[in-house]
């Protein structure tokens, strides 16, 4: 970005001004792609990119803005770092959690009903997975989710005051749910020329 109203530089601090501007040009830090009729499309923000183990490089924005699209899905983080496929821990709205509940039409006793329930809700999220990774390739889908008992806030630290997601702070919250994820869909042994994400394709119990 540049131009003359744009950003002159920070007051005192050199370094932090040539680490921003570059021969006159603004690095905002966002990633994005230019159309045919070169129209400017922003898909998020270089320092959340994910790199996982096999070196591929996946935008989190996104995939995290076509999960949000689903009335159920309240809050979705994407992760993945120096792990085999990308994954995403999910907490729902509980509003339209009650109203989805409501109709259900379940029959049997309370045992075989929670079954049931929680059945289609997995499936219910897991639609909401696959619309999301209907916009990214197949190696920049998610293949493991997590449903999360309580939602992200300011008051815990998971949220900064403008509502957006302190990602370092919850992966770090969620280290265990986020290692189980990927414990319980770890691939069986297989061949060299075997697709490497062939075994991730199966939903797991995501609510462990």
């Amino acid at each position: 970005m540049r131009g003359p109203s744009v950003f002159q530089g920070y007051v005192g601090d050199e370094g932090a001004t040539r680490a921003v501007l570059r021969g006159g040009w603004l690095a905002t830090g966002d990633l994005g792609h230019m159309d045919a009729e070169g129209y400017l499309t922003i898909t998020g923000r270089k320092k959340d990119v994910i790199i996982t183990s096999g070196g591929r490089s996946v935008a989190p924005a996104l995939l995290e803005q076509r999960l949000r699209a689903h009335p159920l899905v309240h809050q979705a983080v994407v992760v993945g770092d120096n792990r085999p496929c990308v994954g995403a821990l999910i907490t729902l709205d509980p509003e339209f959690l009650a109203h989805w509940r409501a109709g259900l039409a379940l029959h049997g006793d309370a045992p075989g009903q929670k079954a049931r329930e929680e059945n289609a809700l997995r499936e219910e999220v897991g639609r909401a997975v696959a619309a999301a990774n209907s916009a990214v390739s197949r190696g920049e889908s998610i293949r493991v989710f997590r449903v999360l008992p309580e939602s992200f806030d300011v008051a815990g630290g998971l949220l900064t005051p403008s509502l957006k997601p302190r990602r370092a702070a919850i992966v770090e919250r969620y280290a265990f749910e986020i290692d189980a994820m990927y414990q319980a869909r770890t691939p069986a042994s297989r061949g060299p020329a075997a697709d490497p994400l062939a075994e991730w394709e199966e939903n797991d119990d995501v609510f462990r």
